[in-house]
């Protein structure tokens, strides 16, 4: 995995929940301004992995470390399934949450501000959905407006936990376009994939996860190693020297 500089470090992690271990002795580094997908089979931890990163879960031994550049400039994504939506908020006032860590508890959304989270979601392209509530959006809808909240919220690094899962292929280039926009502008971008396709097409580096870390560094290297490989699935029936010799 590049890391030159590291901002993000795991050391000897491992999660336990109950008996269940989610994650064993992973370590590895994220460097500042990459493009990292996470990958790997159903249950492998990745999802884990970013709430680690992003403060949500606790480390049961090891430690994550977070470089002081970027402490409070950690932006999360979650699964979409895993928000809920019957709140009755509006699109445009769910949007204006992102821009919580800037104006704090004690001063109001004022009308440029306001402003600025319409025009959010004009560029993810919600416009004219300002007033519905987020429960009749739909699931490609709301992961734009989860993009919009991210975007004025503006962190500098972006965990973001299978947003291109279960929409549309044109919802899905738009969000793309938004990462890479996000990376051009010196952003450290790590997301948790599925999709083999867009791992290859898009991210440089990744990092292989079934319980313990399997690989990481240059995503076409992986590939050619069949580290990554079509057959994902059994990630986690296999030793990484296994890997290796499987042709």
């Amino acid at each position: 995995m590049t890391c030159c500089p590291p901002i993000i470090t795991l050391e000897n992690v491992t999660v336990q929940f109950g008996p269940h271990k989610a994650l064993q002795d992973v370590s590895g580094c994220f460097g500042a301004g990459t493009l990292t997908a996470v990958a790997g089979p159903n249950g492998a931890g990745k999802s884990t992995m970013l709430k680690l990163m992003a403060g949500i879960v606790r480390p049961s031994s090891g430690r994550v470390l977070i470089a002081p550049e970027v402490r409070g400039q950690i932006g999360y994504l979650p699964q979409i399934s895993a928000v809920q939506r019957d709140y009755p908020l509006s699109v445009l006032q769910a949007a204006s949450t992102g821009l919580w860590p800037e104006v704090g508890n004690d001063r109001a959304l004022t009308d440029a501000r306001m402003d600025r989270a319409a025009r959010a979601l004009v560029e993810v392209g919600l416009r004219g959905k300002e007033g519905r509530t987020i429960g009749q959006l739909s699931g490609g809808e709301f992961q734009r407006l989860l993009f919009a909240r991210l975007m004025l919220q503006d962190p500098q690094v972006l965990l973001l936990d299978e947003p291109f899962a279960a929409i549309d292929a044109q919802t899905t280039h738009k969000l793309i376009g938004m990462l890479l926009d996000w990376h051009k502008k010196g952003k450290t971008i790590i997301c948790v994939l599925h999709d083999l396709l867009l791992i290859r097409k898009y991210f440089p580096d990744s990092l292989l996860l079934a319980g313990k870390c399997l690989g990481s560094g240059h995503t076409h290297k992986l590939f050619e190693q069949n580290l990554l490989s079509f057959d994902l699935d059994m990630a986690e029936l296999r030793e990484p020297d296994e890997v290796h010799d499987h042709d």
